[in-house]
């Protein structure tokens, strides 16, 4: 196998977090090699009602490890769209971007969570107003950032409205930040993600998922006329890995949810490698570890020194 793949961390903690628990695991990820570290954006967890949840926004965590850590990339998966106005977030992102040197991603898509929507006052619409919307959002976040001071820019659309903007947030990397759009929709997911994704994602889905998902985008991107291959294609495995079975199920017990734990790879770092391999065939060169439980440490470790290695020697990297 000699496709080169980004191993990446996503966290997703089961009871929240403080800064510093993000920062010890983003810290923890940066050491043990992985390429980047990502973050999930919710006010909610697995359980709607835990008491002991601790919310954190995503972009002011993002902002915080942009200067806390020095090598490893940041970005959200998935920045819900609805939660904040389209302009703003350009900014926003632009920011984060500088403030890290040029590390930063974007993940974006429509939002699912209709109750953390409802218990933090925020709107939720109806799918399809959600899918136009988060187009319009990647129309001006995309064009503020192409612009310059003398080219300007302005939008006009169903739901928001850019009126001849130029003084438009300058972005370090070029052309732009990488922006990732992905899910298991078979028509507007692809459809938007090959007019403006860097990267498209499968969501979780099974291997065979995942190809036909990435078969769909490369249909998408055909049709407009832009070649597939342009873009990287990511996947993401929920995982608890052990030395030993029971190290293994007894990181998996920290989730809470049978339904997340059944779709979790639970076993030994040589399961893990097989998997990562078995969406590399399928065309993915990124990768996703969702991880639940953030103050576990030696969970990030035991992935580095045992997986990353398996991976490099099969001819892909990390």
């Amino acid at each position: 196998m000699n496709r080169q793949v980004r191993l990446r961390v996503l966290m997703e903690p089961r009871h929240g977090a403080r800064y510093e628990d993000i920062l010890a695991l983003a810290l923890a990820t940066e050491r043990a090699g992985f390429d980047a570290f990502f973050r999930s954006d919710h006010l909610f967890g697995v359980d709607p009602n835990d008491p002991d949840y601790e919310p954190t926004d995503c972009w002011t965590t993002l902002g915080g490890l942009a200067r806390d850590t020095t090598t490893v990339r940041l970005g959200s998966l998935m920045t819900a769209a609805t939660f904040r106005a389209p302009g703003l977030l350009a900014a926003i992102v632009a920011s984060v971007d500088q403030m890290s040197g040029g590390r930063i991603e974007l993940g974006i898509g429509t939002a699912w969570y209709e109750r953390e929507h409802a218990a933090f006052g925020i709107p939720f619409p109806p799918m399809k107003e959600r899918f136009d919307r988060l187009e319009e959002q990647l129309e001006i976040i995309t064009g503020l950032w192409l612009a310059g001071p003398d080219k300007g820019f302005s939008f006009e659309g169903s739901y928001y409205r850019v009126d001849d903007n130029h003084t438009p947030p300058r972005v370090t990397q070029r052309p732009h930040p990488p922006i990732i759009v992905g899910g298991g929709g078979p028509r507007r997911t692809p459809a938007i993600a090959a007019r403006f994704a860097t990267e498209f994602n499968s969501a979780l889905s099974t291997v065979e998922q995942a190809k036909d998902r990435f078969a769909g985008f490369g249909r998408a991107c055909e049709a407009i006329g832009r070649d597939p291959g342009d873009a990287r294609l990511s996947g993401f495995i929920p995982v608890a890995i052990g030395s030993t079975q029971a190290e293994a199920e007894r990181r998996a017990a920290i989730v809470g949810s049978s339904r997340i734990r059944e779709s979790m790879l639970i076993g030994p770092p040589g399961l893990l490698a097989e998997r990562i391999a078995d969406l590399a065939a399928v065309g993915a060169d990124t990768v996703y570890l969702h991880i639940f439980d953030i103050h576990d440490l030696d969970h990030i470790a035991l992935i580095g020194a045992e997986v990353i290695p398996k991976l490099a020697t099969a001819g892909t990297s990390p």
